[in-house]
C-alpha cells in the first residue's frame, strides 16, 4: 500500500509542473460529461412526462373497449358487461374551453377503476368522497392551474356557461387535462348516458365472450408498452442523443490528446519507477486510480454544468415537442438519482476509454524504450495505413446501410458511419496533401514548413478530427434547417389562404357569426372549415374539411395529383392524403382507403398527395360538405374570411366587440404566420445551441492540443532560431501552419457536411416525420460557417503563438543543453 501511495505521489507531481495539461484534461472530461448528461436530463424529463400521460386514466398501456366507428355508445353496454363478469370502468372524453383555452375533459368512475390503469386509482381515491359528492372536484396538474391564473378551489366557467367543480391540484396528472366524475362530464359535454370507451382490468375468472354481450358494437384494443408519444418523439430524442454523443466524443478527443502527451512526457519518470522495482502492473493500477480520481472530480463538475445546460434548453425543447407532436412537457427540471450516477459513470468510462491506448502502450513498452521521447511515433506511417483501411471498412458499412437499411436507426447509423469513416481517413488525406506540398517546395524553409507540418500532424490529428466532425454537423444541420425554413414559409403561404381566421366556441356561436358576416360588405368570402378524427390501421387519422374555393385550388401545397383532382373531391368520393400518411400506409395517387365513419366505412380514392409539415397525425383532406354528411357530429366552428387588406383590423375589432372573441378565437393571417414562424424558429433553437456547443468544444480541443504540444515543439523550432530565423517569424510560421491545416480540414468538412445534410433530408426526415424536403445548397451559408471555423482555429492558435513570440532566448538556448 505504501509503495502504491508513493508511486501516486510521484505521478501527481507531473500535474503540479504542468497545470495546463491538467486543465486540458479536466476541461475535456467536464465538457464531454456536461453535454452528454444535459441531453440525457432533457430526454429523461420528456420520458417521465410521456409516462405520466400514458399511465393516467387509461393511456395506451391499458386495454380499452371502443366503438368500432369511433363514436360514443350507451352506458347500458357498461352495465351489461359488468353483469357478464367484465372488469370494465367507464370513461367519457371531450374538449372544453376555459378562459379561452381548450382542455381535454375526462369523466371517470373512480369506484370501478382497475389497478392496471397505473396511478389513476390513487389519484382519484385519495379523496373519494369529495370527488363524487356534490359539487365534486376537478383534478388538474399544477401547470394547468398556473396557466389559468386561478387559485385552488375556484370553479371556472366553460365557454357554454357551465361551471366546473372546484379545482384541486394532482401532481401526477399531465398538463391541459381536467378530470371530473363521469356524471359531471356527461352534463358538461351534453352527452347524458354516453361513454367514449371502457377501461378493461384483469378478470378474476373467465368472462362471457365479448360478442355475446355487445355483438359487433365494440372492439378490444390491447395495451401497448410503447406509447404513441414514444413513437412520435423517438426521432426528436434520438436527434438530441446523437448531438450529445457527438459532443461527448469530441470532448474525449481532448482527453485522449492530453493523456497521450502526459504519458509521453512521463515516460522517463515511468522508467525510473520501473528501475526502482515497481512492476508494470502496479504502475498501471496506480495510473488507473489517478485517472478515475480525476474523472470523478470532473464528472461532478460536468454534471453541475449539464444541469444548467438542460435547464437553459428545456423551455425550447418543451416548445419543440409541443409544436411538433402536441406533447406536454413540464418546464421545471426534475432529476432522479440514477441521472447523477449515470453521469459519474459515463465520465469514468469515457476517461478510461480515452486512456486505453496509452495504458496498453505503457504496459507493453520495455524499460529502455520508455526513455525515448518519441517512441510511440516511430510507427506513424504504418498506423496511418491501418487507420485508412479501417476507414474504408467503415465506409463499406455505410454503403450497406444506405442500400439495405429501411429504418430510422439505419438512417442514424448511416450518418454515424459516414462521420466516423471521414474522421478516421482525415489524417491520411492530410498526410497526402502535405507530402505533395513538400515535394513541390523549392526553398529550404518551405520544405521544412511542409515536413514539420507532417510531423506535427500526429499530435493534432484528434483535434482536427473533432473540428471536422463539428463543422460537418454544423454544415449538415444548418443546410437542413435553412432548407426546411424556406420550404416551410412557402408551404405556410399555401396553407394560410384566408385573411382572417375565426374559432367559435360552439356551433351556435358559429352560426351567429356567419349570419353577422353576411351583412358586412368588406367580407368577400366566408370559407367554412371542420375537422374530425378517426382511426385507420390502429392509427389516429385527422379528416380535414376543405371548402370549394378558387383560393384553395391555387394555393394548396399538392405534391402529386390526379387529373381534375379538385373536381373529384366535390362528390365526396375522393380525398387528398398527407405525405407522411401516404408513406406510412404505402398509398399513392389512384389507390383507395376505407375510413371508419359513424354510418359505416367511407371508401375514398386518393386524388392527390400534399405536404403537411409539423403534423404528427396522418391527415386526409376531403370536401367539407361530404365530411359533415359522414360525420354529422363534427363541430362547425372554424371560419376563414377573405377580406380587403385595409379592412382586416377594423373587422377584427368589430368581431371582438360583437361576440367577445379574444386573441385565441380570432386572428389575422399575418399574426398566424408570425406565430407559426416563431414556433418554427424556437423548435430549431435547441439544434442551433447544440451546434454551437459542439463547435465550441472542437475549438477547445484544437486549443488544448496546441497548448499541450507547445513545449514539445521547441526542439524543432530552436535550430531554426539558432540559424537566424527570428522569434516573431517563427511564431508567424507556426500560426500559418496551424491555420493551413485547419483550412484544409474545414474545406474537407464542407462536402462531408453536404452529404450529412442529404442524409438528414432524404433519409432521416423521411423515416422520422414522413416528409421529404427538397435539397438545396446555400453557398453564402457555407462561406459563413467556413469563416466561423477559421476564426475559431485562429483564436485557438493565437495563445501558443504569442507565447512563442515572447519566449526568452534563454529558453531556446536551453534546448541544446538537454539530451534529446
Amino acid at each position: 500500500m505504501k509503495r502504491a501511495i508513493f508511486i501516486l505521489a510521484v505521478l501527481l507531481s507531473h500535474w503540479r509542473r504542468h497545470p495546463m495539461q491538467l486543465a486540458t484534461l479536466l476541461i475535456g472530461l467536464i465538457s464531454a460529461t456536461a453535454l452528454w448528461s444535459g441531453v440525457q436530463a432533457i430526454n429523461q424529463q420528456a420520458r417521465n412526462a410521456y409516462d405520466r400521460a400514458a399511465a393516467t386514466f387509461g393511456g395506451t398501456r391499458t386495454a380499452v373497449l371502443v366503438d368500432r366507428n369511433g363514436a360514443t355508445f350507451s352506458q347500458s353496454i357498461f352495465v351489461n358487461l359488468r353483469r357478464a363478469g367484465w372488469p370494465v370502468s367507464p370513461v367519457l372524453e371531450g374538449r372544453v374551453q376555459v378562459g379561452g383555452r381548450s382542455f381535454r375533459l375526462l369523466g371517470v368512475e373512480p369506484v370501478t377503476l382497475p389497478p392496471q390503469v397505473g396511478n389513476a386509482p390513487s389519484i382519484v381515491r385519495g379523496a373519494l368522497q369529495s370527488f363524487i359528492t356534490p359539487p365534486g372536484e376537478t383534478l388538474v396538474a399544477r401547470e394547468t392551474l398556473s396557466d389559468l391564473h386561478l387559485a385552488e378551489g375556484t370553479s371556472p366557467l366553460t365557454s357554454n356557461g357551465t361551471p366546473l367543480p372546484p379545482l384541486r391540484v394532482q401532481p401526477e396528472l399531465v398538463p391541459d387535462v381536467l378530470v371530473v366524475d363521469i356524471g359531471i362530464a356527461q352534463h358538461i359535454l351534453n352527452k347524458a348516458g354516453e361513454l367514449s370507451h371502457l377501461l378493461v382490468g384483469k378478470a378474476q375468472g373467465k368472462p362471457a365472450p365479448l360478442e355475446s354481450v355487445v355483438g359487433d358494437k365494440l372492439r378490444l384494443v390491447q395495451p401497448n408498452a410503447e406509447t404513441e408519444l414514444d413513437r412520435l418523439t423517438d426521432s426528436f430524442h434520438l436527434n438530441l442523443t446523437a448531438f450529445g454523443l457527438l459532443s461527448f466524443f469530441v470532448g474525449l478527443f481532448i482527453v485522449n490528446s492530453a493523456i497521450g502527451l502526459a504519458f509521453e512526457q512521463r515516460l522517463p519518470m515511468l522508467r525510473t519507477l520501473r528501475a526502482c522495482g515497481a512492476s508494470a502492473r502496479l504502475l498501471n493500477t496506480v495510473l488507473v486510480i489517478e485517472l478515475v480520481t480525476l474523472a470523478l472530480v470532473a464528472g461532478v463538475a460536468g454534471l453541475v454544468c449539464g444541469y444548467f445546460i438542460a435547464a437553459s434548453l428545456l423551455p425550447d425543447v418543451a416548445a419543440s415537442l409541443r409544436g411538433l407532436y402536441g406533447a406536454q412537457i413540464p418546464g421545471q427540471l426534475v432529476l432522479r438519482a440514477e441521472w447523477w450516477f449515470a453521469g459519474i459513470a459515463i465520465s469514468v468510462l469515457g476517461a478510461l476509454a480515452a486512456a486505453a491506448t496509452s495504458l496498453v502502450k505503457a504496459l507493453r513498452l520495455p524499460v529502455l524504450a520508455a526513455a525515448q521521447a518519441y517512441a510511440w511515433h516511430e510507427a506513424q506511417q504504418r498506423w496511418l495505413i491501418f487507420q485508412g483501411a479501417v476507414a474504408l471498412a467503415v465506409f463499406g458499412v455505410a454503403l450497406a446501410l444506405l442500400v439495405y437499411g429501411n429504418s430510422l436507426i439505419a438512417g442514424f447509423g448511416l450518418l454515424a458511419t459516414l462521420m466516423l469513416g471521414a474522421a478516421l481517413i482525415l489524417p491520411a488525406i492530410l498526410e497526402i496533401i502535405l507530402k505533395l506540398g513538400q515535394r513541390t517546395a523549392r526553398r529550404p524553409l518551405a520544405a521544412w514548413f511542409w515536413a514539420d507540418s507532417r510531423q506535427q500532424l500526429s499530435g493534432l490529428s484528434l483535434a482536427l478530427m473533432a473540428l471536422l466532425l463539428a463543422l460537418a454537423v454544423n454544415v449538415g444541420v444548418s443546410t437542413m434547417v435553412e432548407t426546411f425554413s424556406r420550404t416551410f414559409v412557402t408551404w405556410l403561404n399555401g396553407r394560410l389562404s384566408a385573411d382572417v381566421y375565426i374559432s367559435a366556441s360552439d356551433n351556435a356561436q358559429a352560426i351567429a357569426i356567419r349570419n353577422w358576416l353576411r351583412q358586412r360588405p368588406e367580407v368577400l368570402a366566408i370559407l367554412a372549415g371542420a375537422r374530425a378524427e378517426t382511426h385507420v390501421a390502429n392509427q389516429p387519422i385527422e379528416l380535414l374539411g376543405l371548402p370549394d374555393h378558387p383560393l384553395y385550388r391555387e394555393r394548396w401545397p399538392l405534391l402529386q395529383s390526379a387529373p381534375d383532382a379538385w373536381k373529384r373531391l366535390l362528390p365526396g368520393e375522393a380525398a387528398f392524403i398527407s405525405e407522411q400518411l401516404s408513406r406510412r400506409l404505402n398509398l399513392g395517387v389512384g389507390d383507395r382507403i376505407a375510413i371508419p365513419a359513424p354510418g359505416g366505412d367511407w371508401t375514398l380514392d386518393i386524388a392527390g398527395i400534399y405536404a403537411d409539415y409539423g403534423n404528427p397525425k396522418g391527415q386526409l383532406a376531403v370536401n367539407i360538405a361530404a365530411l359533415i354528411r359522414r360525420f354529422p357530429d363534427t363541430p362547425q366552428t372554424r371560419l376563414g374570411l377573405i377580406v380587403a387588406p385595409d379592412q382586416v383590423p377594423p373587422l377584427i375589432a368589430a368581431l371582438r366587440q360583437q361576440f367577445g372573441l379574444d386573441d385565441r378565437s380570432v386572428a389575422d393571417q399575418a399574426r398566424v404566420k408570425a406565430e407559426s414562424l416563431r414556433i418554427f424558429n424556437r423548435t430549431f433553437a435547441v439544434t442551433a445551441a447544440l451546434n454551437t456547443f459542439t463547435l465550441a468544444v472542437a475549438g477547445i480541443a484544437l486549443l488544448t492540443s496546441l497548448l499541450t504540444l507547445a513545449n514539445s515543439r521547441l526542439p524543432q523550432l530552436a535550430p531554426l532560431w539558432a540559424i537566424g530565423v527570428t522569434r516573431p517569424r517563427l511564431a508567424a510560421i507556426e500560426l500559418l501552419k496551424t491555420v493551413s491545416v485547419a483550412l484544409l480540414t474545414a474545406l474537407l468538412a464542407l462536402p462531408l457536411g453536404l452529404l450529412v445534410a442529404w442524409c438528414l433530408v432524404a433519409i432521416v426526415n423521411v423515416k422520422a416525420f414522413g416528409w421529404r424536403l427538397p435539397f438545396h445548397v446555400f453557398p453564402l451559408q457555407l462561406f459563413e460557417l467556413l469563416v466561423v471555423a477559421m476564426a475559431a482555429s485562429l483564436v485557438a492558435a493565437l495563445l501558443p503563438v504569442v507565447r512563442l513570440a515572447r519566449m526568452q532566448p534563454a529558453n531556446l538556448v536551453r534546448i541544446f543543453a538537454n539530451e534529446r
